[in-house]
């Protein structure tokens, strides 16, 4: 039992700890929102984690290697999404600072908490090296040994525990972001950014070997 909860904590952070463009959105959406919708997209990235853990403790290499055929249209379709979601949001910051709109009524509205989580749940989904990571972890090895329903389930709820404390404190850093950077010059430059940093790793997703 112990085992599988070390195992779990340690298997959360390893996937969570790494900051990429799914963080990098995160900071950028809690900074432009508030800490409780930035809390619900930190959950969704977490709850995608957990379900990741879940399905490589229960399907393990066979499901990783199943996968395979299909990691490159995967991988071309979360690079198109997170170069959608970098020009979407150079696009908006950039308007917003020209015409002076930070506060006006003709903004659109910030996500819901609701739809943050599905945004982030659906977004982290998409990338399938989580998957294959917790599946090379639990069953790589190909022991013999079969693991108990309560140690699986101890280690997928350590996965998304581990998964859940990162991805909230990192919420928590965009909300004091966003408290420090209140002005239209401020706004402009962190979605610039982050709109930068998003495209960057897309691009380093397509030319990626594999």
């Amino acid at each position: 039992m112990t085992a599988a909860l070390v195992a779990g904590l340690v298997a959360g952070y390893g996937i969570a700890v790494p900051v990429g463009a799914v963080a990098t959105y995160l900071v950028s959406l809690t900074a432009r929102t508030s800490l409780r919708t930035g809390a619900c997209a930190a959950l969704g990235v977490a709850s995608a984690d957990g379900l990741y853990a879940l399905l490589a403790t229960l399907g393990g290499s066979a499901l990783a290697a199943a996968l395979r055929p299909v990691l490159g249209p995967l991988r071309w379709a979360s690079a198109l999404v997170l170069i959608a979601l970098a020009v979407r949001s150079a696009v908006t910051a950039v308007r917003r600072y020209r015409g002076h709109r930070l506060a006006t009524r003709s903004d659109p509205p910030p996500p819901s908490p609701a739809r943050a989580y599905l945004g982030l749940l659906g977004i982290t989904l998409l990338n399938p090296t989580t998957v294959i990571y917790f599946a090379a972890l639990v069953l790589g090895a190909g022991t013999a040994q079969t693991v108990r329903p309560l140690e699986q389930g101890v280690f997928v709820l350590a996965a998304f525990a581990a998964s859940a404390s990162w991805q909230l404190l990192i919420a928590g850093g965009g909300a004091l972001l966003g408290r420090a950077l209140t002005g239209h010059r401020g706004r402009l430059v962190t979605a610039l950014a982050s709109s930068g940093v998003m495209a960057a790793l897309a691009a380093r997703m397509l030319v990626a070997p594999g």
